[in-house]
This record gives structure tokens, sequence and C-alpha cells, in this order.
């Protein structure tokens, strides 16, 4: 009995080398002090180098605001402290979204100027206040900024980019005031 040659397995081809589309999700891109550098708004986004905290960079960029708001509020007026707080948000939606969009990511933890700028709106709205009370208004914010309870959560996931970024952190601050309202209200 005759039995046919086994063929010899057949070559795979050659891979072709297939570009990345221009839209494909690149890797996530690490904050570092040269990426930082790198571009004006990325300083900014960062919160000047705040964001770049291996540990709790929100907080971080929370005590940043808390520090630079002491030291302007010697300068500015409450008018100009508003003025810089719609500024600061308006135009942290372009920025923040532009080194967002840098780092590949929807909402970076090392971007910290919503942060900055929610928490300037808190300590603009509860002004004048002892220490312990800006101790506690830092930690109630901190508590929603972190936790993210509904609604936050929601729009936190609801809206991305820039506006995303900077929106969420508004509705923390709204609720942080809400409750010192209420706290001053039943004492």
């Amino acid at each position: 009995m005759q039995t046919e040659p086994t063929p010899p397995p057949a070559e795979e081809p050659a891979r072709a080398l297939v570009p990345r589309p221009p839209d494909a999700q690149a890797a996530p891109r690490r904050a570092s002090v040269s990426f930082m550098l790198s571009h004006p708004l990325h300083i900014v986004s960062l919160g000047f180098g705040s964001g770049l905290s291996r540990i709790a960079p929100g907080t971080a960029g929370t005590l940043f605001a808390w520090a630079s708001f002491d030291l302007l509020n010697r300068y500015l007026n409450v008018a100009e402290w508003g003025l810089v707080v719609i500024v600061g948000y308006l135009a942290g939606i372009g920025i923040t979204g532009f080194t967002a969009k840098a780092m590949h990511t929807d909402d970076p933890s090392a971007v910290v100027w919503d942060e900055i700028v929610a928490f300037w709106l808190v300590m603009l709205m509860v002004m004048p206040i002892d220490r312990a009370g800006q101790v506690w208004a830092f930690v109630v914010f901190r508590f929603f900024d972190m936790v993210k309870p509904p609604p936050i959560r929601y729009f936190d996931r609801q809206f991305k980019g820039g506006f995303g970024i900077m929106f969420d952190d508004l509705v923390a601050a709204f609720f942080t005031l809400l409750v010192i309202a209420l706290w001053r209200i039943s004492t």
C-alpha cells in the first residue's frame, strides 16, 4: 500500500506592519517633571508640580490651592477672586483637556487644576473663617472629591475631556458648600 507523502507545513505569511490608526488609544503617559516642563499648559494642569506627588496628588493639589489662596487673599478682593475662579474654571476646561489628551488618559490623577479652582471657590465662599473652619472645609471637599458620592460620580462618568475634569470638582465644591451652610444653620 502506497501512502502519500505528508506535505511540508505551509510557511506562515510574513506579517505586514500595520500602522496604528490615528485615533487608536496610545498607552497612558506618566506625569513627570520633564513632561510638566514640556509645555506651559502642563505646568498649570499639574498644579505647578503639586500633581506630581506620588501619594494622593489630588490632596496635594488641594493643599496647594489652600496655600495659594492664603497667600493671594492678601492681594485680591472678593470681585477679583470671583474673576480668578471663573477664568480659572473656563480656561481649565481647555488646559486640563489638553494635558489629559497628551497623557492619553480621560482624567489623569496628576491633573489637579480642577481641585485648585474648585477649592479656591470653596475658600472664597466660606471666608472669613478661622483656621479650624478652613481645615474642615478642606476635609469635606476632599471627601466629596475622592469618594464621589452620587451625583458627583454620575457627572464624573458622564462628561469627558476638560469639561468633565473640571465639572465634577465644581459639583464637589457645591456639595462642600452645602454641608458647610447646613452646619452653620444648625449651630
